[in-house]
């Protein structure tokens, strides 16, 4: 009698399924409310700032402390849902929740509850981020994850430069729909958590995926600590390079509307107009083009590509920055900071598939959790550094701030991007 040994398990899913891409068009649609959540409070922090009448360096740890830090450091703890439990329940909870504190931050009385109510909703925001690169790689064919991790944050882009491009139009209407007596941009963000509900309702249909070994090999123990020990230098690295990148990225994205108010006095329906178109195209331009540069130099450097995309965007970026602060023109400097995000974000585009490339999939989300935590305390630093030496240093001239912080950024992320494609290339394996 002849036996036959049992086929091996697939290491990955062998194909997309309809209800594959279902589930990560709405991962990206949750991400993406998230941060048209964000981009409406970048477009009223004057208004904000009148409200609770706050300094600049206040407003810096609002989108950053807040907006980060605080969110990233409790994604941690839900990190380690994600790695044991069905994340389907997950994304559902997380969605709701999100809702529900957009809605309470809204109407908070003073400061420090509205900034208790931002960090909370901070978290959901990021605990999405293991749960998203948790699942695409349970999602997607391995030959499609980098096309899988571009979509979703093309998806995710489009949802942000909404946020800025309807920004007034979503504080008027809140202002229409809700009949309180509030100040308009509380009924903007109360509008958008509203949202909420239909999308809780189409995330019922997602699917719950089976979560696929990958083709990186689990430690015997997977240990986190285990791994970290045997990859430390790469690791060391790798979030040199990405977190600074990060400072010189928030100082600007979350403070820009409010200096761009300030030195051109320009009113917030043109800003948020031009930032959403600039960041609708950039997400257009910027995601194909980190895909097309990945091909091309891969083939010379193979994973080493990825950080060494990281400093070609970095010391591209430096001279944006400089001009950025020396225009006189509000058209120019739009031009400039579409220039920046372009190659900041093109920069930034596989960083995530990177870190996948690295990681077992049994530690896959609580490494993720960590890396969001380590990578946004850099994120936290821009906005504060720049709305301090705007406070301190600059007499409240936001743009030169933003510049000031950003040069140096960038050339410690190009610094350490470069010494990880040498790590890469010397190594070779992963």
């Amino acid at each position: 009698m002849n036996s036959h040994p049992l086929p091996s398990p697939p290491l990955t899913p062998e194909k997309w399924t309809p209800t594959a891409i279902f589930t990560l068009v709405i991962l990206g649609l949750s991400a993406g409310l998230q941060l048209s959540d964000q981009g409406v409070q970048s477009l009223s922090l004057s208004a904000i700032q009148n409200t609770f009448d706050t300094g600049d360096t206040a407003l810096g740890s609002l989108q950053g402390v807040a907006g980060f830090l605080i969110g990233s450091l409790l994604a941690i703890p839900l990190s380690r849902l994600v790695d044991k439990y069905s994340r389907k329940r997950i994304l559902l909870s997380f969605i709701f929740a999100s809702a529900t504190l957009m809605a309470l931050s809204a109407l908070a009385p003073n400061f420090s509850l509205f900034f208790l109510g931002r960090a909370s909703a901070g978290i959901l925001e990021f605990a999405m981020i293991p749960l998203v690169y948790s699942m695409i790689p349970d999602l997607a064919p391995e030959q499609d994850r980098v096309l899988a991790n571009l979509g979703f944050a093309a998806i995710m882009a489009i949802g942000a430069s909404g946020g800025y491009y309807f920004g007034d139009v979503i504080i008027a209407t809140g202002d229409a729909i809700f009949s309180f007596e509030a100040e308009p941009w509380r009924k903007g963000l109360l509008l958008l958590s509203v949202a909420g509900l239909p999308l809780f309702l189409l995330a019922l249909l997602t699917q719950n995926p089976a979560r696929y070994p990958g083709l990186v090999a689990s430690s015997p123990s997977d240990s986190i600590v285990q791994f970290l020990r045997q990859r430390w230098k790469t690791m060391v690295l790798f979030m040199g390079a990405a977190g600074c990148m990060v400072i010189a990225v928030q100082a600007l994205n979350q403070l820009i509307a409010l200096a761009m108010e300030r030195r051109f006095d320009a009113d917030i329906t043109s800003i948020g107009q031009a930032m959403g178109i600039i960041l609708l195209i950039v997400s257009a331009g910027s995601i194909p083009a980190a895909g097309l540069l990945d091909r091309l130099l891969g083939r010379v450097l193979q994973q080493a590509s990825r950080p060494g995309i990281m400093a070609l965007g970095a010391i591209t970026s430096i001279p944006a920055a400089v001009a950025l602060n020396a225009t006189a023109y509000m058209d120019q400097a739009f031009i400039i900071i579409g220039v920046f995000i372009f190659l900041t974000a093109t920069a930034n585009a596989l960083v995530p598939t990177l870190l996948q490339d690295l990681l077992p999939a049994a530690i896959r989300a609580r490494s993720f959790a960590i890396w969001s935590f380590l990578v946004s305390t850099f994120s936290a630093s821009g906005p504060l550094l720049s709305g301090g030496l705007s406070d301190v240093l600059f007499d409240h001239d936001l743009l030169l701030a933003i510049t000031m912080t950003t040069v140096p950024a960038l050339c410690l992320s190009a610094f350490f991007a470069l010494q990880l494609v040498r790590e890469l290339r010397e190594n070779k394996a992963l």
